[in-house]
């Protein structure tokens, strides 16, 4: 199995535009191993097959980090890490805040990142809309979030004054994109191609007017 999954990381990346080292490759499948591993007792993603996680949680992750500002990067909702596991291990020259307010998925994520050693990740378990921080981020991203508005709204006292937004959505545009709150607008939407995922993806960039 571990052949196959590193087979299939290996030929999802040669279509993206991350350079990643062997090292990094080995602890991307290693993490998809322990999400594995914990999913069968916690729940923590309906994706099941380790070969799908692959395509569906690593390669879904890693095809948003051409678009990253940094160095601060909070993740939102990061459930069982996703997108900010991979992308901390892609890309070490960033600090990824991981964010849940959800103790059973921050446990995972707090032994995840212990266990692949990523030295510039952070975990806190909070409601986004209670947690202040010391400092402001220069990238907020979302993969779970369903309400745009919300999301922004419960936010905005994180994102840095230059920073902005990088919401994962499946098909876009959507009637949530109508609700942009003021002082907020559309920087840009690419459609994102995901090697081996037959599904519509977008990245939405939302900065401050």
């Amino acid at each position: 199995m571990a052949g196959e999954l590193g087979q299939i990381l290996a030929d999802g990346l040669a279509d993206l535009p991350v350079p990643i080292d062997a090292a990094t490759r080995e602890k991307l499948i290693a993490y998809v191993h322990l999400l594995d591993k914990w999913n069968r007792a916690y729940n923590l993603t309906a994706v099941r097959e380790p070969t799908e996680m692959v395509v569906r949680h690593l390669l879904d992750s890693l095809v948003v980090a051409p678009y990253l500002r940094g160095p601060a990067v909070l993740d939102v909702g990061t459930g069982a890490g996703l997108p900010g596991i991979p992308l901390a291990l892609a890309c070490p020259e960033l600090n990824f805040t991981l964010l849940d307010s959800n103790g059973k998925k921050i446990r995972f994520v707090t032994q995840a990142v212990a266990v692949l050693g990523l030295a510039n990740a952070d975990v806190i378990q909070s409601r986004v809309e209670a947690w202040q921080p010391a400092k402001r981020f220069d990238t907020i991203i979302a993969r779970a979030y369903s309400n745009l508005a919300k999301l922004v709204t419960e936010t905005r006292h994180l994102l840095a004054e230059q920073g902005r937004y990088l919401l994962m959505k499946g098909i876009w545009p959507t009637p949530e994109a109508e609700d942009l709150p003021a002082g907020f607008r559309f920087s840009d939407v690419q459609r994102l191609v995901v090697p081996g995922l037959d599904a519509a993806r977008h990245v939405v960039i939302i900065e401050a007017e």
